[in-house]
């Protein structure tokens, strides 16, 4: 009986006992990607802009980056520079534009959101396009791909 309450005491102190905790990670393993530093983005880019699954470009223009998330510009081809309010998640620089005429929907309205990552000397992500109209196709899925402009 005495081994008993021995044995029992010992698994309660152990069960009891503080553990070292390993630091948690994100599921699946990966580690989440170093935040976004804009001093690293912050020039003037080119961009162009095409379909999900094509490299016919559909429109160009410049992207104006600060080191900060204050005065980022967009200027399309033919069209005044617009404010882009941009925020920063992660390695992620999402850009949300006003309302303005859309290049490729002469006549129609649209925003956009954008979501970029710095990929070795480029800037590439998605834009998606959402059209004021009724119809089944307002929203689009677009990609883009930037490259710093000559000095």
């Amino acid at each position: 009986m005495r081994r008993f309450a021995l044995v029992v005491s010992v698994l309660a102190l152990a069960a009891c006992a503080k553990k070292d905790e390993a630091p948690s990670t994100p599921a699946g393993g990966a580690m989440a990607p170093a935040p976004m530093d804009l001093k690293t983005v912050a020039g003037e880019w080119n961009f162009k802009t095409m379909g999900m699954a094509s490299d016919s470009v559909l429109a160009t223009g410049t992207l104006v980056a600060t080191a900060d998330t204050a005065g980022w510009t967009m200027t399309l081809a033919g069209r005044p520079a617009m404010a882009l309010k941009i925020t920063v998640a992660g390695d992620s620089i999402m850009a949300q534009a006003p309302q303005y005429e859309s290049v490729l929907r002469k006549g129609v309205m649209v925003t956009t959101k954008s979501t970029y990552h710095l990929v070795g000397d480029k800037m590439i992500g998605t834009t998606t396009a959402h059209y004021t109209v009724t119809t089944a196709d307002s929203v689009v899925a677009l990609r883009t791909e930037g490259v710093r402009a000559p000095k």
